[in-house]
């Protein structure tokens, strides 16, 4: 009997829990609540085994992490849904570690610390892992209840045997991890969240394997504006620094030497020219254009310095493939308040590169933004009525500023404010204002703020655990850098709970876009904090567009506590991404 007739034989339904482990020259392993079963490699490769269940019953794979799903989408093979141990664990139990070691620690309540591992042995011990772990080898649990650390290194992979009691482990934890789920009550988004949680580390396989189109001649050339030609040794390459220094010393006092690439010394020389700023962040410098020719220079070559050493021949060398794909590794969340995450510098890439990313032959990007997002957020996980008002309008500050009685500017900055426990500066009348005209968001955010400082852990409307340093971590300090760390951890707790909760609403975004854009050849190719690019055919642009508008509907729909609040994109259908409004 075959993969997929054993599934039909045991009742496998579309969505129910399928576990999926494989491994090179030995098989693939499946399992379910009700057994396992193994196809060895030399009768079915294990893509062509997953691909056949997929498109006959579309099960929900469970998969211990995305390393899974990358292999599979390497081998051509696409699923459409997962249950992510993984990204539940980060969801569950907040942080970033979730080895299947601690995951299933947590979940059988042991203590983390008596986790076994394969470190030599010592004067106290004959052997790795002693105590609990030699009297049933061949099976994955010891008798202490934990993982054996062989297992965990990966002793599961060279036998069939081993691949379905592997596998039968995974669907334990996925039931365990679903009851611990269910068992947050007072999030009961929780489980959409994080099936929605796993459904994005599929996403960020495919996006880590596909890559971000790029030009290189593009790349190169906008680089080349910046920083000269690539240079042919490295005094070539000292030579072109020693002249982007040279441009901004020329405005400085004559005979004054200076390290750009120190930030004192760079504040020493501003104050010689009567700048005085307690930093030299080009967001300080920015608005001091104007008041010495020493400042735009030194903002030129920021950028430039920049674009030379993370940004310049050397990045595109290393990650810019020969197929004209930028590639990085993804990860559906931080580990914190649960953003995405890509390496490469695929979130951090300066506005000047994105030139560079243009849509294949025959292709265009649709581009969509979400529009003042954490606000919109902060409204709806709330329930303030009164924001939420505010959010019905396409610009929300408006009616916000009318109701504080201010400038639009200052409305924003009011409200941005409150989200990242500013209490001083520009707007702090207005963010004082804000209590009264939007009491029921303001105490959300006080709330969070409160237990922050007392270092409550939090949990996000979608049931991510934000982990808040302990009173015990200030012990050691004295009562004001106590008072000022436990400011720290309330300012990060309300921003986390508003940043965590927008960012599980991109998620659910993105992978409905993914789902609904699928039959249209169209792919997401990057996601960037609040913003999808996704690449499609030039015929099927405004139909895709179409779909990325009421793909954040039904997201919303599924996503949001009611209707109340309106949330916004801009699209746009465009060749380059540079092309897109700013």
């Amino acid at each position: 009997m075959g993969a997929l007739e054993e599934l039909r034989a045991i009742g496998v339904a579309r969505g129910d829990l399928v576990a999926v482990v494989a491994a090179a020259d030995v098989g693939v392993a499946v399992a379910t609540g009700a057994g396992s079963f193994c196809v060895p490699f030399a009768v079915e490769a294990p893509a062509d085994v997953v691909r056949g269940i997929e498109e006959a019953l579309r099960p929900r794979w469970v998969m211990w992490s995305n390393d899974t799903a990358i292999a599979f989408v390497e081998a051509g093979v696409r699923v459409a849904t997962a249950w992510d141990i993984a990204a539940v664990h980060r969801l569950l139990f907040g942080g970033w570690r979730a080895d299947p070691a601690l995951v299933w620690a947590r979940l059988s309540d042991l203590a983390v610390d008596t986790i076994p591992t394969m470190a030599p042995p010592d004067l106290f011990s004959s052997a790795a892992g002693e105590g609990g772990g030699d009297d049933r080898p061949d099976e994955p649990v010891r008798s202490d209840g934990h993982l054996r650390p062989e297992w965990v290194a990966g002793s599961w992979s060279s036998t069939l045997v081993g691949l379905a009691r592997w596998a039968e482990l995974s669907v334990v934890v996925a039931q365990r991890q679903h009851a611990r789920v269910d068992a947050l009550t007072d999030r009961p988004h929780a489980a959409a969240t994080a099936r929605a949680e796993s459904t994005v580390e599929l996403l960020c396989a495919e996006l880590s394997v596909d890559g971000l189109p790029m030009d290189r001649a593009r790349a190169e050339a906008h680089i080349a504006e910046f920083v000269g030609g690539r240079p042919r040794s490295e005094a070539d390459a000292a030579e072109q620094r020693a002249r982007r220094d040279a441009e901004v010393l020329r405005q400085a006092p004559a005979g004054v030497d200076c390290d750009l690439r120190s930030p004192g010394q760079v504040k020493a020389l501003l104050a010689r020219v009567g700048i005085d700023v307690p930093d030299t962040r080009a967001s300080r410098l920015e608005p001091l254009r104007e008041s010495h020719p020493l400042v735009p220079a030194l903002l030129r070559w920021r950028k430039a310095e920049r674009m030379a050493t993370t940004y310049g021949y050397a990045w595109l060398d290393e990650h810019l493939d020969a197929d004209g794909r930028l590639r990085g590794a993804w990860s559906g969340s931080d580990g914190a308040a649960g953003r995405m995450t890509a390496s490469a510098g695929l979130h951090n890439m300066p506005g000047d590169m994105r030139g560079a990313v243009l849509a294949e032959a025959g292709h265009v990007f649709v581009r969509a933004d979400l529009g003042q997002i954490e606000p919109r957020v902060l409204a709806s996980v709330s329930g303030d009525s009164a924001l939420a008002r505010a959010t019905l309008e396409a610009d929300m500050y408006a009616p916000v500023a009318q109701q504080l009685g201010v400038d639009r500017a200052t409305a924003k900055v009011a409200v941005l404010g409150a989200m990242y426990g500013q209490t001083t500066g520009h707007g702090a009348r207005a963010l004082r204002d804000l209590d009264a005209a939007y009491p029921v968001a303001m105490a959300y955010l006080q709330e969070a703020d409160r237990a922050g400082q007392l270092g409550h852990a939090l949990r996000t409307y979608g049931g991510r655990l934000i982990r808040m340093g302990t009173l015990a971590d200030d012990d050691d300090l004295s009562d004001s850098d106590a008072r000022a760390r436990a400011a720290a951890r309330g300012r990060y707790g309300r921003n986390a709970m508003v940043q965590g909760a927008a960012a599980e609403l991109f998620k659910a975004w993105a992978v409905t876009v993914r789902a609904r854009a699928a039959s249209l050849d169209a792919r997401i190719v990057l996601c960037l904090h609040d913003e999808l690019l996704v690449q499609a055919p030039i015929d099927n642009g405004a139909a895709v567009a179409t779909v990325v508008e009421d793909g954040l509907r039904e997201a919303a729909q599924r996503w949001a506590p009611d209707a109340s609040v309106r949330f916004v994109a801009d699209i746009s259908v465009i060749r380059s991404w540079s092309d897109a409004k700013a």
